[in-house]
């Protein structure tokens, strides 16, 4: 409402967009299945999803933020699909249970906490600061297995 000064259609659109990009992101990663440098390609797509984040945060045209954000929707299912699938493959079967455990209450239960500090911070500063902080982070943190931390990046 802020940002494209519309109401529940554009926001409805937006959402649509976006759920789209997550199907599709999901279909490609069921039709992939298991592959050589997955951890690898978990990187890259977190970096684009970064950009595609603070490019959204940053772009202002209904129609390109709908594309940005199919983009986004698809590279975040991709990551989350292939960082569980990486998890449960590396670990030996006999504390799978366990670790998926743990890796859920991370992974699910730091979304909520995060969903706070942004809200929290967006009403302070604005929702594209947030993005854009965000975006960043993401990006940064990607970057930094992809140079410092060869584990990762030979999954």
């Amino acid at each position: 409402q802020n940002v494209f000064l519309g109401g529940v259609s554009e926001y409805t659109q937006l959402m649509a967009f976006a759920g789209a990009g997550a199907v599709t992101g999901a279909l490609v990663v069921a039709w992939v299945g298991r592959f050589r440098h997955m951890g690898l390609a978990v990187l890259v797509l977190q970096v684009t999803f970064g950009a595609l984040v603070v490019l959204f945060a940053m772009t202002r045209v209904l129609l390109i933020n709908e594309l940005l954000l199919f983009g986004a929707g698809a590279c975040m299912v991709m990551v989350f699909a292939m960082l569980a699938s990486l998890v449960q493959l590396i670990v030996p079967n006999e504390m799978r249970g366990r670790v998926m455990s743990i890796y859920m209450v991370a992974f699910r239960g730091g979304m909520p906490l995060g969903s706070l500090v942004a809200g929290w911070t967006a009403s302070l500063t604005s929702a594209p600061t947030v993005l854009t902080v965000n975006g960043i982070l993401l990006g940064v943190v990607a970057v930094w297995f992809l140079v410092k931390s060869h584990g990762v990046r030979e999954l």
